[in-house]
């Protein structure tokens, strides 16, 4: 009897269903075609015409601010002093937004994932997503009456004793920090909460059972666990709070001006396309660069405290 790649040939009338498999199969990459295709269409082909504008390229009869030679004179345009005083407070307001997220939001993940009974848990999810279902506009406007000094918050303030006079907070930096807390702190719980609801329990009773302290429990075990979604968490909330302009147009002001404002004036308003273009390719490498240092930073703290479990995690002596 002849043989076919070491098996038995099949019977005359039958089907090699292997055979037939691996002709049916699809090639290789296959599967990554339409998220290629989306990412080739929605970013590297928009953010290729930014770079392409911001050298002065002139897209249209309207862009009154460019010409036909393109040089990098925007780009030393967009790096102006009041362009980088900008950057800077739209970088604090977006380190400190994520910090505060991250702090507010794993000890409510932690609770949902460990302490909350299972049957509750799809009710409090409901009610952190309750908001998303309005406009992101509607719910910044939202704040800004709450903070005007007639509004609840002042009046609170003020029935409360807590205060003098009326809250003037609207239209400063600590509104725009405020306003974007709320926004965006359900993006940070939602990884977190994917992260530790997987968590093992059984390895948090074997810490206890070693020896282990509650706080050294938490350290050496729990936070090492939770690092993906610490890190997923702190992407989606610091990339769009970084070129976010809706928050500080409404509650920030002069005052609270952040750089996905300049960026907007540059196309809407001014219809300089070449600057506003120069000024979001800088605010992309910011992104990038600072990501990058973040995520470098979280893997070391990781490494150092899965490292750390071993070496410090005391343990009972034997009876």
């Amino acid at each position: 009897m002849t043989t076919l790649e070491g098996r038995a040939a099949p019977a005359p009338g039958t089907v090699d269903l292997p055979a037939a498999r691996r002709r049916l199969r699809a090639p290789k990459g296959l599967g990554a075609l339409p998220i290629s295709v989306w990412i080739l269409l929605f970013f590297i082909l928009p953010f290729g015409l930014v770079v392409w504008y911001s050298f002065g390229y002139k897209p249209g009869l309207y862009v009154t601010h460019a010409n036909d030679v393109l040089s990098f004179d925007r780009y030393g345009q967009a790096a102006s002093p009041a362009f980088f005083s900008i950057f800077v407070r739209t970088l604090k307001i977006a380190v400190t937004g994520t910090v505060i997220c991250l702090a507010v939001a794993f000890p409510m993940a932690y609770w949902m994932a460990v302490k909350l009974a299972p049957k509750w848990r799809g009710i409090v999810l409901a009610l952190i997503l309750i908001p998303y279902w309005t406009n992101f506009l509607v719910r910044t406007i939202g704040w800004q009456i709450s903070l005007s000094p007639e509004g609840f918050v002042s009046k609170t303030l003020q029935w409360a004793h807590l205060t003098d006079g009326s809250l003037h907070v609207l239209y400063t930096s600590a509104a725009v920090q405020l306003g974007v807390v709320y926004n965006y702190l359900p993006l940070m719980i939602l990884p977190l909460y994917v992260a530790l609801e997987r968590l093992d329990l059984k390895l948090l009773e074997a810490s206890r059972d070693l020896g282990g302290t509650v706080w050294s429990t938490f350290w050496h075990v729990t936070i090492p666990l939770s690092m993906p979604g610490v890190t997923a968490g702190m992407l989606l909330v610091f990339v769009p709070l970084m070129g976010d302009y809706i928050t500080p147009t409404v509650l920030g002001g002069a005052s609270g001006s952040m750089v996905g404002q300049m960026v907007a004036a540059q196309f809407q308003s001014a219809q300089n396309w070449a600057l506003g273009s120069a000024m979001a390719v800088l605010l992309m490498l910011a992104i990038f660069g600072t990501s990058a240092v973040v995520g470098a930073a979280l893997k070391v703290v990781g490494a150092i405290a899965t490292a750390a479990t071993s070496l410090k995690l005391p343990l009972k002596e034997n009876a």
